[in-house]
């Protein structure tokens, strides 16, 4: 099979295509012949190693495992099934949370991660779900099963996780405030958000009226600015980051301080599961729930859609054409 790999670490200049033996599953694995991924910013920062933090657990030099496969994100149809799953069958269209490894023409994925694709998706589509809208759902939980009356504040509402979560807490019943650029305005304005802030006429962690949810998926909340954006009960998460000394800070401040109030502030990383993806299923299957993607690239082009996604300027998802 052709996959895109890296043995060191660096920019999409370190991947090249390489012929990999096809994978073979675990027993309670599937192997999925891939036909779309799609790239998340985790990608590039552990190919980068950036944060230097990565280089603790992947290796310190360079990569700990010679072959490296970037890709969180799959759909495709499943081209052999391990021995102890079940409902699953070969030739089913599945999309999965695989971890790594979606950037090749094969991947195998543990069956609890994987869920039937929705009908009336696109495998382009169905790609561009697992770790995003996995991310929005299990952080929106975080404020209850329903956020009836609750005020949340989504920052950074444009991008792969924030296009989702403006939806799904709209979904869940909340009254949603969407931070972005003036440019996406009218992108955020169309996922259902009850106010659309610009960022760059108005600072969103000084704002009149405090809310009982602030999610945050850039990174550039300090905990003063939790704080202050909060209720008194309220719950602050940092799902998405720019400086990992800031996410330190406010995790460590939170820890020394958080006996002071009743505030929760934490970051937060999503685990997708199958479960999970079922439970997005119905909203996906009757259009409540939009999948936003700016670009597809075939997957010849993969090192120039990482490249496109580190710009930062990603509306929705970055999706590759795979077979």
């Amino acid at each position: 099979m052709k996959a895109f790999v890296y043995s060191r670490y660096g920019s999409p200049d370190v991947l090249s295509l390489q012929d990999l033996p096809k994978p073979t599953p675990q027993p309670d694995q599937v192997v999925i012949r891939v036909r779309a991924a799609s790239l998340n910013p985790l990608d590039w920062h552990i190919m980068r190693a950036d944060p230097a933090l990565v280089r603790l657990t992947n290796g310190l030099l360079k990569p700990k495992q010679p072959i490296n496969i970037p890709g969180a994100d799959v759909a495709g149809v499943i081209e052999a099934v391990g021995e102890n799953v079940t409902g699953f069958a070969v030739g089913d269209a599945v999309f999965a949370g695989v971890g790594e490894g979606a950037c090749a023409e094969y991947v195998c994925a543990r069956a609890k991660n994987v869920a039937h694709k929705p009908q009336n998706l696109s495998f382009e589509e169905a790609a561009a779900v697992p770790v995003a809208a996995v991310s929005a759902l299990q952080s929106l939980r975080r404020g209850g099963d329903s956020l009836a009356g609750r005020r949340v504040l989504v920052n950074g509402a444009s991008g792969g996780v924030g296009t989702f979560m403006v939806q799904i807490a709209k979904l869940m019943g909340a009254h949603v405030t969407a931070v972005c650029s003036a440019r996406n305005i009218a992108l955020v304005r169309g996922l259902g958000a009850d106010v659309v802030m610009d960022y760059g006429q108005q600072d969103p962690s000084r704002t009149a009226e405090p809310y009982h949810m602030v999610l945050d998926n850039v990174g550039n909340f300090s905990l003063g600015g939790f704080r202050r954006t909060l209720t008194p009960t309220g719950i602050g998460l940092s799902v998405g980051f720019t400086s990992v000394w800031r996410l330190l800070a406010n995790t460590f401040g939170q820890m020394l301080t958080g006996w002071r109030t009743q505030q929760k502030v934490s970051p937060f990383l999503a685990s997708v599961s199958g479960q999970d993806l079922e439970a997005l299923k119905p909203w996906l299957s009757d259009g409540r729930l939009r999948v936003v993607i700016d670009r597809t690239y075939p997957f010849d082009q993969t090192p120039d859609a990482l490249r496109y996604l580190e710009t930062g300027r990603a509306r929705g998802k970055v999706v590759l054409t795979v077979g």
